[in-house]
């Protein structure tokens, strides 16, 4: 008989990007390096006001059952991963948001330079070369992130992108629960 386990869960984390910035700062990512801004609109001239250059866009919509059969359906079919692309699958509930920054420096740490020996610089070298689900049985174990995200938790809300974004939007017409987020290169 196969064990159960009940699956572990975080509190969620705030779509602010303050509280981001500081829960990144706290975890190794310099602050003259990258920083969170809101996204207040998709159209160009809101974009435009969106600090450039941006490394990595974060996207927040609600769940509902469309969606999450879509997600099922793609974890249904076998896939190589593009070893480029750091990704990790979510194991631990309402921890989205530190999954979503964890992909997006993840992807950028070509672009910025985290602090020696903090906890991301350790955590990307330690799962470099592991494949999604084992980086993220690897988060779920790490003590140190899931104490870093509650204390995040308790403080407190691309052209390309904007397209993907859109979509899903158009998804979910009639909900205001959405939130994009840009990590940009920190301007001086």
């Amino acid at each position: 008989m196969a064990e159960t386990r009940a699956k572990k869960r975080w509190l969620p984390l705030e779509a602010n990007p303050d509280v981001m910035n500081q829960f990144l700062l706290g975890l190794g990512l310099p602050e003259e390096e990258a920083e969170c801004n809101d996204v207040y609109g998709l159209d160009e001239e809101m974009l435009a006001m969106v600090p450039q250059p941006v490394l990595a866009v974060l996207f927040l919509y609600p769940l509902t059952s469309q969606s999450e059969a879509e997600r099922v359906k793609e974890d249904s079919v076998e896939k190589d991963y593009n070893k480029k692309v750091y990704f990790m699958k979510q194991t631990v509930g309402n921890a989205c948001g530190t999954v979503g920054l964890l992909h997006a420096l993840g992807n950028v740490t070509s672009e910025i330079k985290l602090q020696e020996d903090s906890f991301l610089d350790r955590f990307y070298k330690s799962t470099a070369n592991m494949d999604p689900a084992e980086r993220a049985v690897f988060l779920e174990k790490d003590t140190e992130m899931e104490v870093a995200h509650c204390v995040a938790a308790s403080a407190g809300d691309t052209e390309d992108a904007a397209k993907v974004i859109k979509g899903m939007i158009e998804k979910n017409p009639g909900s205001m629960n959405f939130n994009v987020i840009a990590v940009s290169r920190k301007t001086v």
